[in-house]
């Protein structure tokens, strides 16, 4: 695949809409644009994008992510940068994967077995797509996750996630008497929960490290008999902590509160002292750039399938991920087609081909 080739790939793809549920025509439109490349390419039984290519004893697989978040961005290229959803999270990733993979020499293909996997529903709580691959398809020896890290860094880590909903109910009661509404002592529970984690904190290094607390969203209600307020509110999970541990921790914190949790996702830190990561830094050097190792705040599939695959991983694409999910969101292409160069270059390291 030639630099226009690869170029209008993510440009097509761009202009492909995916949200989550929605990915079916994005997901066969990348399947026939290596149809003729790969070993196989198709659409697997969770809306998958696959492709494989290569027949040697060594698996490394691509995990990338089809789908996007809500927010029309107009589809455009200025000034070499596309501009457009998805453009960053996660389309340079997945285009610059399955380009580099259509260029590798063929003596890569007698050392490696590459797999190539653009998930559904990454961006939904469901991780749909992942899920099914690590029940689908066998474990790899060597994983990289599409997510966008900037074409110089890699990613070693995500934090994990847990969602919590308080639900505070309560008897009608007349505004005069000085009894705490339901809105009242939701907020109460949300502050005390707020304490509690700033105290968690206290001495932590980091940010990587610190439990952080964003309160979603806030509805209240009632019907004559009865007022209601229900709080939706994430927590981001460090690697001290596991998901498990911190459901007991706030219920026992908040006992009076009804709690449900959702999203249970515990971080994932990766060793940077992998073949995998010195392959990445020996393909961004050869490009000039200066190769950097970084740690996420968000999640990603690389904590869905982590405790399946235990095997060295990182996470790498193109794209400033401070613009994931903003109005702003676009790719430099110029960034874009380094970013193809040194998956190649990656994968010829891996193979041990020169």
């Amino acid at each position: 695949m030639s630099d226009e080739q690869a170029v209008e790939l993510v440009r097509r793809s761009v202009a492909t809409a995916s949200l989550s549920g929605g990915e079916r025509p994005l997901a066969e439109y990348l399947v026939g644009a290596v149809a003729g490349s790969a070993a196989s390419a198709f659409v697997d039984a969770a809306g998958n994008a696959v492709a494989t290519w290569g027949r040697g004893p060594r698996l490394v697989t691509f995990l990338g992510h089809l789908d996007t978040v809500a927010g029309e961005v107009p589809v455009r290229v200025e000034g070499g940068v596309l501009h457009g959803r998805g453009s960053v999270d996660a389309k340079g990733s997945l285009c610059a994967a399955l380009a580099a993979a259509t260029r590798v020499p063929e003596a890569v293909w007698d050392r490696l077995a590459f797999t190539f996997i653009g998930a559904v529903e990454e961006e939904a709580p469901s991780s749909r797509g992942a899920r099914h691959a690590v029940a689908a398809y066998p474990p790899p020896d060597l994983l990289i996750v599409g997510e966008p890290s900037g074409w110089e860094r890699y990613t070693l880590g995500y934090k994990g996630r847990l969602g919590v909903t308080l639900t505070v109910r309560r008897a009608n009661a007349h505004s005069a008497r000085e009894d705490a509404s339901a809105a009242e002592l939701a907020m109460d529970a949300y502050a005390r929960l707020r304490e509690w984690v700033g105290r968690d904190n206290e001495g932590v290094a980091g940010l990587f490290e610190r439990l952080q607390l964003t309160l979603l969203s806030l509805a209240s209600g009632e019907d004559g008999l009865e007022a209601w307020c229900v709080a939706r509110a994430s927590l981001r999970v460090p690697p001290r902590w596991t998901c498990a541990r911190l459901r007991d921790a706030v219920a026992e914190l908040l006992p009076t509160v009804a709690l449900e949790f959702t999203e249970g996702l515990d971080a994932h830190r990766a060793d940077g002292r992998t073949e995998l990561a010195r392959a990445f830094r020996v393909a961004v050097r050869a490009e000039g750039g200066s190769p950097v190792p970084s740690l996420k705040t968000g999640t990603s599939d690389m904590n869905v399938v982590a405790p399946h695959w235990p095997v060295p991983m990182l996470a790498y694409g193109p794209g400033d991920s401070n613009l994931d999910h903003t109005p702003e969101e676009r790719l430099d292409l110029a960034e874009y087609l380094r970013a193809v160069r040194v998956f190649e270059r990656a994968l010829v390291e891996l193979a041990g081909v020169g």
